[in-house]
């Protein structure tokens, strides 16, 4: 994979997985708004994706909607974007490049062909602190991430297939 971010380094977490779909499919269920709903949080909470600019700058603006109601929201900016390969994003600034006065995490995908026509994808985040790396990991990062993972793989399963 290219070298752009290194992978497990610092207070880094991430998931490997391979997905039954070409990676062109897995791409637009990453940056398609409304793939991207299905499937970015785990059921029975949705993502409302607002917003989604695709270019370093570039605004994401979504709001998770937990099963009761609770929102939370999501704003941020692309920071790398190689279409098909990588996506860089951060909550760390808003649009405009200005900081935030705090930050959740740097967060990034990885995607390469592998083989059959599947696609291998590093979807990891990097946190600042350890503290914040905990916070995640107590969260349910692996199990939230891995559910989320799962839903993609059925959706770009399915939108290969139409």
């Amino acid at each position: 994979m290219t070298k752009v971010i290194e992978t497990g380094t610092g207070f880094d977490l991430n998931i490997d997985r391979i997905i039954d779909a070409p990676r062109s499919v897995v791409w637009r269920c990453w940056t398609e708004k409304e793939f991207l709903s299905e499937w970015y949080c785990p059921k029975p909470w949705k993502a409302d994706v607002h917003q989604l600019d695709l270019w370093p700058g570039g605004k994401s603006s979504m709001t998770f909607i937990g099963p009761d109601g609770e929102q939370m929201p999501q704003d941020g900016i692309h920071l790398y974007v190689e279409p098909e390969k990588i996506l860089i994003f951060t909550d760390a600034y808003k649009e405009g490049f200005v900081p935030q006065p705090q930050s959740f995490m740097t967060g990034y995908v990885l995607l390469e062909d592998a083989s059959d026509g599947k696609t291998r994808m590093v979807w990891g985040a990097k946190h600042a602190t350890e503290e914040g790396m905990k916070q995640h990991i107590d969260m349910g990062f692996e199990q939230g991430w891995g559910a989320a993972a799962e839903q993609l793989n059925e959706l770009a399963k399915s939108v290969a297939a139409a």
